[in-house]
């Protein structure tokens, strides 16, 4: 029997749902991607140092970068081993694992579509695969 996989992804979690022998698993991937971080002891957005600047934004910047790939790659772990996927969800995160899923070698042809959905529930989402698939 096939592993069919539907994943709803944003920047807070990843719901995934695992269609198999008429089964269906839920699972919650939780981010801790910070969007939103202030450096303690930050009072402007640059600091002087001799005739130079620094900019508190490229370390926020590369620190968000490294938590997304971190978060992809446990969402990747996680469904490595289906026969097909779908990727769903409200915002940038779903291309940005589509990204990362065709770096793959073995898990390009498993990738069947990237969809654009609402915020939904946990139930709207079992339900929105089940219905993906029986299509």
């Amino acid at each position: 029997m096939e592993k069919k996989t539907g994943v709803w992804i944003d920047t807070k979690k990843a719901v995934l749902v695992i269609l198999e022998k008429k089964q269906h698993t839920v699972s919650t991937i939780h981010s801790f991607i910070k969007s939103r971080e202030r450096i303690p002891g930050e009072v402007k957005w640059y600091t002087r140092f001799g005739s130079s600047f620094f900019n508190f934004e490229k370390k926020k910047e590369r620190r968000k970068n490294h938590d997304v790939q971190k978060y992809l790659r446990k969402v990747i772990n996680e469904i490595k081993d289906s026969d097909e996927i779908v990727v769903f969800g409200p915002g940038q995160m779903k291309t940005e694992l589509e990204k990362n899923i065709r770096n793959e070698p073995s898990m390009i042809s498993i990738m069947k579509s990237i969809e654009t959905t609402d915020s939904m529930t946990d139930n709207q989402v079992i339900a929105w695969v089940k219905n993906y698939y029986d299509k």
